[in-house]
């Protein structure tokens, strides 16, 4: 049956931001555990249990948070969780109120909360397909502005939706609306880009979708991209290998446990070195 395969998390997009934040001056603080912004069970229905996997987060965070350190969110859907549906899933928490009020994007720390700071130059063309959370809830000005300061020739691909959708394009049933929302516009976008144009994709939803869409190309994420301006090298997409059919059903019943693991490289807590 045709779908989609669901693949681990990209470690090299969180090893890349650590990089890139303490070259602009930041002490990088990682969690040391699993954690998750609940999105999995919100998407699905079971707010009870995503209110339980989002106050471990939050548990786990709040020391950082009364101190008024930054969080960072690599992946949308993540930020937007803690940016947004945490406060209407937990009202009256003043530490979901503190999650949601220092929350920022990469770009959005670098731009507004780095002084001084300049992106590496890395020229060369790219494309980039907006993630649905980043048009809904923290705009893309700022991942322009950078991709641009930094040289690069970008198109922002008026593509819409993936079609991936987080969850929906994993569930039985699906796969051909999720591979039409993509055929409309963005698959055949990078498909039809020449090979030396990035492809970029901040959404691991977007990256999956182009990845196993056919279109024989890698996204990447900006973190990459600006990582490798500092070694002053081509960016090079460096993901975990596709799993095999063996591999299937073992990665289905780790699932849960694959979006705890993304979560605690998407959310690193960061404050400016002394």
């Amino acid at each position: 049956m045709a779908g989609h395969i669901h693949q681990p998390p990209d470690p090299a997009v969180g090893q890349a931001a650590v990089e890139v934040l303490e070259a602009a001056g930041w002490r990088v603080i990682v969690p040391d555990q699993p954690l998750c912004c609940g999105l999995t069970w919100i998407s699905t229905g079971q707010l009870a249990t995503a209110r339980r996997v989002l106050q471990r987060t939050v548990d786990a965070l709040s020391p950082h948070l009364r101190r008024g350190t930054k969080i960072v969110g690599l992946e949308p859907s993540c930020t937007a969780v803690f940016r947004s549906d945490a406060r209407e899933l937990m009202p009256g928490n003043r530490d979901v109120e503190r999650l949601g009020e220092q929350t920022v994007t990469l770009a959005e720390l670098l731009t507004h909360h780095t002084d001084g700071w300049q992106p590496p130059q890395v020229g060369g063309q790219a494309i980039a397909q907006t993630h649905c959370h980043q048009h809904a809830i923290m705009g893309y000005d700022e991942d322009k502005a950078l991709l641009r300061a930094a040289g690069i020739d970008l198109d922002v691909l008026d593509a819409g939706c993936c079609g991936l959708g987080g969850n929906f394009g994993f569930e039985a049933g699906h796969y051909d609306v999720s591979m039409a929302c993509g055929e409309r516009a963005l698959l055949p976008a990078v498909r039809d880009a020449a090979e030396d144009v990035l492809v970029l994709a901040d959404g691991f939803s977007c990256r999956t979708q182009i990845e196993q869409g056919g279109t024989g190309r890698t996204p990447v994420h900006l973190a990459e991209v600006l990582a490798a301006g500092l070694h002053g090298e081509p960016v090079r997409p460096s993901r975990p290998a596709p799993p095999g059919a063996a591999d299937y059903l073992r990665l289905v019943g780790l699932a849960a446990a694959g979006a705890s693991a993304a979560a605690a490289v998407a959310a690193a807590a960061v404050r400016r070195r002394r």
